[in-house]
């Protein structure tokens, strides 16, 4: 049985030993796709980042915690499936180094020139969806070609920016949503094309947002094939 990758939830980037950075990524859209990918006949592995929810019981679920790992997870499971769907939001910065010790406001007290002001020196994590449009098989495979959609969270110009980036990360398709996704039951979002046609537009819960976005993505792969 073709099998379908789907990122999920959030990651955390460690300051020190108790702080990190992240987002409020929840993990619903993940869960709600893994479901509807399993009822189109499909298995689901989903690497997951930190959730509360609980996902699908028919789905396989590999836990990580940073983005390093998510790309690393990501990367060795894509080999296996006919697609992929990135729903994750991980972070795209890290600290250069995480502290051994808890960082202690006593340690900026004790500087006069500190004025209470704390300065982070931040790197670019791996972009997971441009590595797996890297390395996704192509139509003259052997193997037989894979396809990759990626989620693209904006607040302004936001079909610019979502095929900008479904340009870059050599996608398929690109899903565009907005902050209020994050974290709630429903969610609003346009699935684009290469060409910047917008296939779909659905508003409501994210189980049948899911629904509706799996069924006009296995449409495209099999008018492709």
């Amino acid at each position: 049985m073709a099998k379908i990758l789907i990122t999920s939830g959030p990651t955390r980037q460690y300051l020190d030993p108790v702080r990190y950075l992240t987002n409020a990524s929840s993990g619903r859209m993940g869960a709600a796709l893994a479901q509807a990918c399993l009822d189109a006949g499909y298995e689901v592995v989903v690497v997951s980042g930190p959730v509360e929810i609980e996902y699908p019981r028919g789905a396989e679920v590999v836990r990580v915690v940073s983005t390093d790992e998510m790309h690393i997870a990501a990367m060795q499971r894509f080999k296996e499936c006919v697609g992929a769907i990135g729903a994750a939001a991980p972070c795209d910065y890290k600290p250069f180094s995480v502290l051994a010790d808890k960082l202690s406001k006593d340690d900026f007290i004790r500087k006069p020139d500190a004025n209470g002001e704390l300065f982070l020196r931040l790197r670019e994590t791996p972009d997971i969806m441009a590595a797996l449009g890297d390395m996704k098989r192509k139509d003259d495979d052997p193997e037989g070609a894979q396809w990759l959609v990626a989620f693209a969270l904006e607040t302004s110009d936001h079909h610019i920016k979502a095929l900008q980036k479904l340009q870059r990360k050599h996608c398929d398709l690109i899903v565009v949503n907005g902050p209020a996704s994050i974290n709630g039951c429903k969610t609003s979002v346009e699935i684009l094309n290469v060409e910047g046609d917008c296939l779909a537009s659905v508003d409501g819960d994210k189980f049948e947002v899911a629904k509706e976005l799996v069924s006009v993505i296995l449409e495209y792969v099999r008018n492709r094939a």
